[in-house]
């Protein structure tokens, strides 16, 4: 348990001083949404552009991953449908709890694999994030087209932009280079790894800066039902499903520290303006942030 909390400590105290920085004056202005901006769009894909380039991901049991990690996904996906009507939530809210339920915060994805097992952890988790990142947003906008919120020209919008999103641009490119054998020629190999490592610490900083604490007075069944379904359910499923695949320990871990993790920051920008209850959203970003840090050391000793 002290190796695990020493791990992801360091992490969480990241996410914290960022939630002290968003709240004071200094920097102020729109530095914030900037600096997001800059890891979402550059410093992030570079990050996972240098790792799957030059990883041996061969060694990823990638298959087993997919289906312990989407397999999970869809299941309690297709779940969540068939119990909307009891949740008894609007529309707003059930797209706000489909994300809070699904979607992952890659920042800390990414970071806590490092820090768990090195550079090993930093490529299952690349090829964990190519494998769910387009899945989670497909079904997303799937569910906000199923329930109606995105409107006349909302479809083609939402897919020109998953279309367009730099992770995913970058897991394929990553992708292309390891098996095209080309790699990272010449000096772009130390220039787009010295971008990448800038990424995990100013990515955990940021995850800060967005949390709110005033949403966490909010307390409707549609908080209840996201937190327990994103920190215990989904944990214990995919968890479940690598020990019957005989993932190695390290995959393992990988899987479940994706599972378990709290949901994305980015998902509050999605339901303001795909028609999203927000508040709903900041409520269990910022909860789940902050029940993570009980929950995440938890679930990765118990696999222990």
């Amino acid at each position: 348990m002290e190796g695990v909390v020493g791990a992801l400590g360091p992490l969480f105290l990241l996410i914290l001083l960022g939630a002290i920085l968003g709240r004071g004056p200094w920097p102020g202005g729109d530095f914030w949404p900037r600096l997001e901006g800059l890891i979402y769009y550059l410093l992030f894909p570079a990050m996972l552009l240098a790792t799957l380039a030059e990883a041996d991901i061969q060694a990823v049991p990638v298959a087993r991953l997919a289906l312990a990690l989407l397999g999970a996904m869809l299941v309690l996906g297709a779940g969540l449908w068939a119990l909307r009507r009891r949740l008894g939530l609007d529309t707003p809210a059930f797209t706000s709890v489909f994300q809070g339920a699904l979607r992952f915060n890659t920042y800390v994805g990414v970071a806590g694999a490092a820090a768990l097992h090195g550079p090993t952890g930093a490529t299952v988790a690349a090829v964990a994030v190519a494998l769910m990142v387009p899945v989670v947003n497909v079904l997303c906008v799937l569910t906000f087209l199923a329930a109606g919120t995105l409107g006349a020209g909302g479809v083609g919008k939402s897919l020109a932009a998953l279309a367009r999103n730099p992770l995913i641009l970058a897991c394929l490119a990553g992708i292309a280079l390891n098996l095209s054998g080309l790699g990272l020629p010449g000096w772009s190999r130390e220039a787009v790894g010295l971008l990448g490592r800038a990424a995990l610490p100013l990515g955990l900083v940021a995850v800060g800066v967005a949390l709110r604490p005033q949403a966490l007075l909010r307390r409707d069944a549609g908080v209840w039902a996201a937190n327990l379904i994103k920190l215990a359910v989904l944990p214990a499923l995919v968890l479940s499903i690598a020990l019957l695949l005989g993932l190695d320990p390290i995959s393992r871990d990988v899987a479940l520290l994706f599972a378990a993790l709290p949901t994305a920051t980015s998902a509050y920008i999605l339901a303001r303006q795909l028609g999203g209850d927000a508040e709903l959203m900041a409520a269990l970003i910022t909860g789940q942030t902050l029940f993570a840090m009980l929950s995440l050391p938890l679930w990765l000793r118990l696999a222990a």
